[in-house]
């Protein structure tokens, strides 16, 4: 029976890991649920192990806020000698968050397997961090576990070898129709005195939206504007939470405490639009058929835009105006991107425990194959490994 750390730090990651943790269990895996504590407060951690049935962590590693280079190395001192102790088989670690790159850094070196869940997205924007951490994560990850064929396509082009590349689908969607039900059933819209359509919701977290006291101040402009048209909800992110307070927030926008997992979902699928600059949002509304608007210049998730409800709309204040007035007109047809059917995570689980990049990666003494991008190409294995059941 193979010994799985699966890594969470961050309120992006407690959607991934719990249906990855139910299908390997499901299984037979001995599955260690490792928090990193990269998240804290209540309202972004607590409420969503609740809300999701995600059962307390194996173990907190407590490292707490700071700059991404505290952060960083104090994720990858405390998950060294958990990693020597416990001496995994496997580590799965999931998304973009300072957590993942540390994890998998530490992983990379000590000798288990890594797979990297959500890997081949690209911003293409080194100026996000995330970029950073999902690029240099791949580099170092045995599997890499595509959610979209333009991810796969990616690393591809970047020089990994086929057998580490596995199109799995979208293991976010998986949560999202898992709890659907509950959330149409919830009463947050009745909590709030909103109607369905009759608003749309706003969130607002990435640095370079609410860090910048010029760009948020245009963000809230064009805000102030679009809600004398639709009445606007944001949950507010504690992020953002002293921005706002400091540069007050146009009539017609209505600040609300942050919601829960199920509450959120809720609140997404009844808005007749979504303004967003979080990458999660894009698929959850693409994937409720819900119009989205990125309040960014670029997205790791095309296929929200070429498939799904989405549409970039970039910080300009006249264009976000322009385009959300052209959605609310007419909203884009609502479809599904293959694969985002809630099966992601049972195909994570084949993969991991019966076969892929652990049995037919090369040796370490093995030379590569020709590749487009020698600089990118994709690690070579440390052992030649299966987990037999």
């Amino acid at each position: 029976m193979p010994r799985i750390i699966c890594v969470a730090g961050a309120r992006p990651n407690y959607m991934k890991v719990k249906p990855v943790m139910d299908a390997l269990e499901r299984r037979g895996a001995e599955v260690l649920l490792v928090h990193t504590g990269q998240h804290y407060d209540p309202a972004m951690n607590d409420v969503f192990f609740a809300d999701l049935g995600i059962r307390p962590p194996d173990r907190f590693l407590g490292v707490g806020s700071g700059s991404h280079a505290e952060q960083t190395g104090r994720v990858m001192t405390a998950f060294e000698p958990l990693l020597d102790e416990v001496s995994p088989d496997l580590v799965v670690v999931f998304g973009d968050i300072n957590s993942t790159l540390a994890c998998a850094l530490v992983t990379a070196k000590a000798g288990p397997l890594l797979a990297h869940v959500e890997a081949g997205l690209r911003s293409r924007d080194w100026s996000m961090p995330e970029e950073v951490n999902r690029v240099a994560t791949d580099r170092v990850s045995d599997y890499l576990l595509a959610p979209s064929p333009d991810a796969a396509e990616n690393l591809r082009a970047e020089g990994y070898r086929e057998d580490q590349i596995h199109l799995v689908g979208n293991v976010m969607i998986d949560t999202l129709l898992a709890n659907l039900e509950r959330a149409r059933a919830s009463d947050v819209l009745d909590r709030f005195g909103l109607t369905r359509g009759g608003y749309g919701l706003v969130t607002l977290h990435r640095p370079a939206n609410v860090d910048d006291p010029g760009v948020l101040a245009g963000l809230l402009k064009a805000l102030g504007e679009i809600a004398g048209r639709c009445p606007l909800v944001l949950p507010v992110h504690p992020r953002a939470a002293g921005r706002l307070a400091e540069l007050g927030v146009p009539g017609g926008i209505r600040l609300v405490p942050p919601a829960g997992y199920v509450d959120f979902i809720a609140l997404q699928d009844a808005a007749s639009v979504v303004l967003t600059d979080s990458g999660g949002v894009q698929e959850e509304t693409t994937a409720l058929g819900v119009p989205c608007v990125t309040l960014r210049d670029n997205t790791e998730r095309p296929i929200t835009v070429e498939e799904g409800t989405n549409v970039l709309a970039g910080r300009d204040p006249a264009r976000i105006v322009s385009t959300v007035n052209g959605v609310l007109d007419g909203p884009p047809a609502p479809r599904r991107p293959e694969l985002w059917d809630g099966r992601a995570s049972d195909r994570i689980a084949d993969v991991l425990l019966h076969g892929g990049t652990a049995r037919t990666r090369p040796r370490p003494t093995d030379r590569p194959g020709p590749v487009h991008r020698p600089d990118l190409i994709g690690r070579p294995g440390r052992t030649d490994r299966t987990f037999p059941l």
